[in-house]
This record gives C-alpha cells, sequence and structure tokens, in this order.
C-alpha cells in the first residue's frame, strides 16, 4: 500500500542515522595517511592495503584510505566498474527485468541483506517505492547522485549519495538473468558529468536538544492515529526522537539495555512470531516481512543468516533501544528502536502486519517480555 510522499520523507528520516557477510566488519582504527588526491593515487593505495594478510571490504577501505566509497569504486580499485546514467525512475523500473537478485541497504551499525525479485515498482513525487513480496523498499532518489556497475565474479549495481556513501546496491545471484544484467548496463552505460568526492564529508554533530513542551508533546502522541504520524508529530514540536522518547513517559518510550535487539531477535525466532525489520539510510529504506530463524552472534555483530534474508546488526554500535508504543487507528502499535549514540536510527522492529489489521497479540507478548527482562533500572514494563 503506497504512502504519500511527506510519509515516505518521514519514514526516511526516521530510519536514517547512516548471505553477504563481507558487508560486515568490526571498525577498525583509521590510519594516519593523507586523504587521496586522484583516482591513481587511491588505486596504488588501495592494492597496497589489499595485498595485507586481511584485506578490509569497500567500506572499512575507504574509510581506511580516508576517501569515499563511491570514489573507491570509481577509481576501479575494485574491478572493472562501468558509470551509469542517474535517470533514477528508469534504472529502478528495469530491475525486475534481472530475475533474483540479492538487494543490499545498510547503515554504519546494521546490514540488511533480501533475495528475491523486484516487482511492483512505482514513482511519485521524490520517491520510488518497490512493494514485492521479496523485496520492499521505499527510495529517495532526490538523495542520489552516482550509480555503478562493478563486475567480477559477483556483479553489483551499486547507488550512491553526492557525498558519495552507499544508499543501495544489487547483486547477481546464481539465479539471476545475466542476459538481462548485460542489457541493463549496457543501456544505461554513460560518461560521468561529475566525479565521487574523494574526500569524505565530514560528520556535524547532532544538533542540541531545544525546550519541548512535554506534555503537550504526550498529549499529540496519545492522539496519533497512524505510525507515520509520528515524524511529523517530531517536527511539529521541534524534537529529536531520542528527545521524544526521553520526555514522553514510559508507558509510551521505555528505554531498555542495548542487548535488547539480540533478545527480541531470539525471541521472535523461538515464538515463531514474524516481524518487520526496517533499516535504512537517507537514500533508501529496506523491509523484510517475515520470520527469522538462524541466528548467530560472530565478534561484535548479532546475524540473523536466513536463505533468503540476512540481517548483520553491529552490537557495540547499539547506544540505545526503545520499546516504543504508537496509538493507531487500529489499536497500539508496539516497536524497538535502536539508536546510535548520535541519537540515529540504527533499526525498527515491528511485528508483522498489514493497514487496518490490529497488531499480533503474540507480537507483544515477544515484546513485553523482552522489555521486562531488558528494562533499564528504574523503568517497570
Amino acid at each position: 500500500m503506497a504512502s504519500s510522499s511527506s510519509a515516505l520523507e518521514a519514514m526516511a528520516a526516521d530510519a536514517a542515522p547512516p548471505a553477504r557477510r563481507a558487508e560486515c566488519l568490526p571498525v577498525l582504527p583509521s590510519t594516519e595517511e593523507p586523504a587521496m588526491t586522484t583516482f591513481d593515487d587511491l588505486r596504488q593505495r588501495h592494492a597496497a592495503l589489499a595485498a595485507g594478510p586481511r584485506p578490509p571490504r569497500a567500506r572499512e577501505a575507504a574509510r581506511l584510505l580516508h576517501t569515499t566509497e563511491a570514489a573507491l569504486l570509481a577509481s576501479g580499485a575494485l574491478g572493472e566498474t562501468m558509470p551509469l546514467r542517474p535517470e533514477w525512475a528508469a534504472l529502478v523500473g528495469a530491475f525486475p527485468t534481472l530475475g533474483r537478485i540479492m538487494a543490499l541497504t545498510r547503515n554504519d551499525h546494521a546490514v540488511h541483506e533480501r533475495q528475491g525479485r523486484f516487482q511492483d515498482v512505482s514513482t511519485g513525487p521524490g520517491h520510488i517505492l518497490v512493494l514485492g513480496p521479496d523485496i520492499d523498499l521505499r527510495m529517495f532518489p532526490r538523495r542520489w547522485k552516482h550509480a555503478f556497475a562493478l563486475g567480477g565474479t559477483r556483479p553489483s549495481i551499486q547507488i550512491f549519495s553526492a557525498d558519495g556513501e552507499a544508499v543501495h546496491k544489487v547483486y547477481a545471484t546464481e539465479d539471476t538473468d545475466r542476459a538481462a544484467w548485460a542489457r541493463l548496463v549496457r543501456e544505461f552505460a554513460a560518461t560521468p558529468e561529475t566525479s565521487p568526492p574523494l574526500a569524505p564529508v565530514p560528520v556535524e554533530p547532532p544538533a542540541p536538544d531545544g525546550l519541548v513542551d512535554a506534555k503537550a508533546l504526550r498529549q499529540d502522541w496519545l492522539s496519533l492515529q497512524d505510525t507515520h504520524d509520528f515524524f511529523p508529530l517530531l517536527r511539529r514540536h521541534k524534537a529529536s526522537r531520542r528527545q521524544a522518547f526521553r520526555l514522553a513517559g514510559a508507558d509510551l518510550a521505555m528505554p531498555l539495555a542495548p542487548g535488547a535487539a539480540a533478545a527480541l531477535l531470539e525471541a521472535s525466532a523461538a515464538a515463531a512470531t514474524p516481524i518487520m525489520c526496517f533499516v535504512g539510510n537517507r537514500g533508501n529504506i529496506q523491509i523484510h516481512t517475515g520470520p527469522v530463524r538462524k541466528l548467530l552472534r560472530t565478534g561484535e555483530w548479532f546475524n540473523v543468516l536466513d536463505a533468503d534474508f540476512n540481517l548483520h546488526l553491529h552490537e557495540p554500535g547499539i547506544a540505545e533501544a526503545w520499546r516504543v508504543v504508537k496509538p493507531t487507528a487500529d489499536g497500539a502499535v508496539t516497536s524497538i528502536e535502536l539508536l546510535d549514540a548520535a541519537g540515529e536510527v540504527i533499526a525498527l522492529f515491528f511485528g508483522a502486519r498489514k493497514p487496518g489489521v490490529p497488531e499480533l497479540q503474540s507480537w507483544r507478548e515477544v515484546v513485553g517480555d523482552v522489555a521486562h527482562r531488558h528494562a533499564l533500572a528504574g523503568q517497570a514494563a
């Protein structure tokens, strides 16, 4: 069911900060070397880095080299690369021809991978919707700038923002139509008008909390009729998400220990309760709806490793977890929401549901149990 453009932008702001386990690496200390000056320089220094005993993957390599992931790709350091025309609606509209693929969306602390087919693609003012049973995306192309097709043994199409951050990636699988893939790359091949930035954009510190009327905020929260109304509520009260959670009262937003994230996935798997998992960045939100089964902790990452859905959570990056209750016309909707140290969303978890259908009782029981076991001192579930 398509949402309005304003509601979609609200979802992007909600979800943003910032089995292919190669995308999941612990944060390594940065080098002290100077930033890149040319693509040739970047290729040479990446080659030296890749020759080490533990070659880092693209995102981590870019950070270690003080460059952007888009520049690393554009330089040819990762293999044969073809720039693609930034005709976003047409490009995404052609993805259904590829057959079965793997779609990947991530931020700094969560990686969301879903296998399946692009279906039911539509466009509207400022957004592209993909509403298939496998691939479920809310895309915001005004935040996109560069796209590349990367060759090699596992081809991919990768989309980046103007600052060189990865927005969305599509990987070929064994079941992808390789002839259709080649046609798409030929059709959209281009000479780029601009190159991605070599230097990463400095991260801005979060804005300080302003003065908020806690009583009025709570009253408006209690009057919500749809979860998509939550971001307009924040904007109306000039409150950050974290600030609203802290002011609303524990019945609406209860702080939990960060370990609640893994506990929620474990409890959902044990109860066979289907979930909705949202992971996003400023340019895209990716959603999984369904059960989770195979769970595994590897070092700093807690993983879902199911056949068609992989999720990788970087647990040290979870600064806060909240049990959140939002009133709607269909009854209360309960979620577990993960924030990083800057107050940006890492991931949102809901019980699987459709508009007009009340929340699953089994989901409420799972969340209630997790909240009871992981409530911070002084809180009562």
